[in-house]
């Protein structure tokens, strides 16, 4: 409120003056002269006439005497004027001498207000101007105040909240206490600090969802892996038909439930940065065990295999198999078809089933997380498999490929040559 009266006082007293200097410059130059004075020249000179040597001024005003024939009888100073005509130019006063009544002489009273009108005209323009040069000097220094406590303030700030906005919370803000905006800048640097403490709390409870999550995939496998053995030794104990297909269905879904776990617990784990994949030198004789480990209902037969070594991580590479199976198992339940090629820097395998694939727009989709086709409305899954798969992949500098084949759905899993790497 205090700036506000400041500035707009300032601003009044401007105009003030503009408007004093344009009606001085525009005032018209007023003539006159001290009659008695004037009349006291006059009647000292009628004394003096005779003996005008022996005359003296007694005022402050400058004069000339001029005989009739314009002569000059007297005159107070120099540089004064010295005729009729001049005197008429400069506006002097001219009166007539009389002596017993005749004309004698002319006295010709010199002007000097003129000269004092334009020395005060002067003198008036260059204090106007001197004042306003001052004022225009307060007025510029009272922005730069402003600048300086206000304005760079606010861009400060303005730069603080974008790095906070890009969630940049580490940087504080600077602040100057003595500042009239010191404590609103102290302010938002404590909001800084609070939202900074909430990220890493929130960041922390994540980490611990995460955590239990990825602790309960894994506790959750042993009994799982010990429902499977119970039923596998039933199924081959067992006499009864019926009661071998019941254990095989319970070692089916056992084995289901295992995958999902492996899925969950996977995800998990990439997201906490824990899911290691440290590929190195395999030799291609592995791939069959892989492969048969992969499809454990039989489905496929497994091509033979040329001789070359990859590089891969033999634990992923297995769970990259593990997965397109299972899948195949879930969503075709067909026979699989397998092939196996040898590129110059891959070794691919194609796994094929018979079913009748995915939308041709869903296909890009499918390895992102959490995506399924649909086509896969009512069969469970969390469309983690794929996604799993292609990370194992691309961190064993190979790819996995999705499309819809001449049967089905078809995989084909690029495993990089070590001799390439």
């Amino acid at each position: 409120m205090k700036n506000h009266i400041f500035l707009g006082g300032l601003l009044i007293l401007f105009l003030i003056e503009l408007v004093a200097l344009s009606l001085f410059t525009l005032s018209k130059e007023e003539i006159s002269q001290d009659t008695v004075a004037v009349n006291e020249i006059v009647k000292t000179l009628q004394n003096d006439w005779d003996s005008l040597e022996k005359h003296k001024n007694h005022t402050s005003l400058s004069y000339v005497v001029l005989d009739l024939d314009g002569a000059v009888l007297y005159r107070t100073t120099a540089r004064l004027s010295e005729s009729i005509n001049a005197a008429i130019s400069h506006k002097d006063t001219i009166l007539d001498i009389k002596i017993d009544g005749q004309l004698a002489g002319k006295l010709i009273v010199y002007n000097n207000d003129a000269l004092a009108f334009q020395h005060r005209h002067r003198l008036t323009i260059l204090t106007i101007l001197t004042i306003m040069l001052l004022q225009g000097c307060i007025c510029a220094s009272y922005f730069f105040y402003i600048r300086h406590v206000m304005i760079k303030p606010f861009e400060k700030m303005k730069d603080f909240a974008e790095r906070i906005a890009d969630g940049n919370l580490d940087i504080p803000l600077k602040m100057d206490r003595q500042n009239l905006f010191g404590a609103f800048t102290e302010s938002f640097d404590i909001m800084r600090t609070e939202l900074k403490k909430s990220r890493i709390a929130e960041a922390n409870a994540n980490e611990s969802k995460k955590e239990l999550v990825a602790k309960l995939s894994h506790d959750i496998k042993t009994p799982i892996a010990s429902i499977k053995a119970a039923s596998e030794v039933g199924a081959a104990l067992s006499p009864d038909k019926k009661n071998r297909q019941t254990y095989e269905q319970i070692i089916q879904k056992a084995d289901q439930i295992n995958t999902l776990i492996t899925n969950l617990f996977s995800a998990t784990l990439e997201e906490l940065h824990e899911l290691s994949v440290t590929p190195s030198a395999l030799k291609s004789e592995e791939l069959p065990a892989l492969l048969e480990n992969a499809d454990y209902l039989h489905r496929a037969v497994i091509p033979s295999i040329p001789d070359c070594v990859l590089f891969a991580d033999k634990l992923r590479l297995q769970q990259v198999l593990d997965n397109l199976f299972a899948n195949s198992y879930k969503y075709a339940n067909t026979n699989i078809h397998v092939t196996a090629h040898m590129t110059d820097n891959y070794f691919t395998i194609s796994i094929e089933d018979y079913g009748k694939g995915v939308d041709r727009q869903e296909l890009p989709l499918l390895k992102e997380k959490f995506k399924r086709g649909s086509n896969t409305k009512n069969i469970e899954g969390a469309g983690l498999g794929l996604y799993i798969s292609d990370y194992c992949m691309n961190k064993m500098l190979g790819r996995l490929d999705i499309e819809n084949g001449t049967t089905g759905l078809k995989a084909t899993v690029w495993i990089a040559l070590h001799r390439t790497i």
